[in-house]
């Protein structure tokens, strides 16, 4: 018969007759352990971390600077500029960029063009939907900074927000299906094929609009970079925090560095030299209110493609194809038929 005796430990010995006199085997079978139940924080330790904190502590500040190919420099002029809230409330110094930053960021948009527009469009569909998570996480922030912006009460600032995060995954969706809408094979009489296909123009500028600092934001850049092109965007002078904190939002989202490029500043100084730039291919004038006339006229002379703005537009409305298709090419391809 067997016979078991425990040791010191946690295991239980057992052994047959045969193996008392040395003639079998023994078997030793290890006890689980237990985990044991994780420490809630003690009281004592609430008390001394409360403690800690001094009455008086001044907040870490922000501070707002530039989103240039990928990385966050302060103006090359060392400017800055107030932004307040809608009450006249000061929130914080914004970076007042120069034409020298202007043309820093075309350059890092020319650069990063080549790679954004032959990644697959699936592939830029992932990173737009990574942007709309990145966003929903820090959902909380844009929501205070919209009402600060606006002075508009925190469930209309969370319905705006909720709509600009929306619209990223809009446009997400919209990136491996645009060339099916935009493009296709073409009725010709003759032993070929005709088929037309939409390609990125290049270097979009954009001049966000003054109101809608993140909804009106958003519709104006995403679907820019969802047909392949880069972008420079000049933020709403007024409210510009929530266009660097969404830089920081694209800067941790898997987006190369360059594709986007948010600058702060006077409207009245950046947009010209950005519309005359002959490396700038397209021209979003949605933001630019009075100067669009002349903004245009200046784009005129390097055959840009360019968007008027819209006398009052409606940021919640379904925006379609119509601020992707301005800034594609149609390239098409002849091909003939084997016999």
């Amino acid at each position: 018969m067997a016979k078991s005796r425990k040791n010191e430990g946690n295991e239980s010995v057992a052994k047959d007759d045969g193996a008392a006199r040395g003639e079998g085997v023994v078997a030793v079978t290890a006890r689980p352990k237990v985990p044991a139940a994780p420490k809630r924080p003690s009281a004592d330790l609430a008390r001394r971390a409360a403690a800690h904190v001094p009455a008086g502590r001044l907040a870490v500040r922000k501070t707002y600077k530039l989103y240039v190919n990928g990385a966050f420099p302060r103006s090359e002029s060392g400017r800055s500029y107030p932004v307040t809230s809608a009450d006249g409330t000061h929130l914080a110094n914004a970076a007042l960029a120069s034409r020298k930053d202007a043309r820093d960021a075309v350059q890092a948009a020319r650069k990063a063009f080549g790679g954004w527009s032959q990644r697959t469009a699936y592939n830029r569909g992932q990173i737009l939907y990574r942007v709309a998570e990145v966003l929903e996480g820090r959902r909380a922030q844009f929501v205070q900074e919209v009402v600060d912006a606006d002075g508009v009460d925190r469930s209309l600032a969370e319905s705006l927000v909720s709509a600009a995060i929306d619209r990223w995954v809009y446009y997400a969706g919209w990136t491996d299906k645009i060339a099916q809408v935009a493009g296709g094979s073409n009725p010709v009489s003759g032993p070929y094929y005709n088929h037309s296909a939409p390609e990125p123009t290049g270097v979009v500028a954009v001049v966000a609009p003054q109101s809608g600092p993140l909804l009106g934001l958003v519709s104006v850049v995403a679907p820019v970079i969802a047909g392949g092109n880069t972008a420079v965007v000049v933020a709403s002078e007024r409210a510009p925090l929530a266009a660097v904190s969404l830089a920081e939002v694209l800067a941790t989202s898997d987006l190369p560095g360059g594709v986007v490029n948010i600058l702060t500043g006077r409207t009245a100084e950046l947009a010209p030299p950005l519309a005359a730039h002959a490396d700038v291919n397209a021209l979003d004038l949605t933001g630019a209110n009075d100067m669009a006339a002349g903004l245009e006229e200046a784009a005129a002379a390097t055959l840009k493609r360019v968007v008027r703005p819209e006398p009052a537009p409606d940021w919640f409305a379904d925006p379609g194809l119509s601020r992707v298709t301005p800034f594609l090419e149609t390239k098409t391809v002849w091909h003939p038929i084997g016999i």
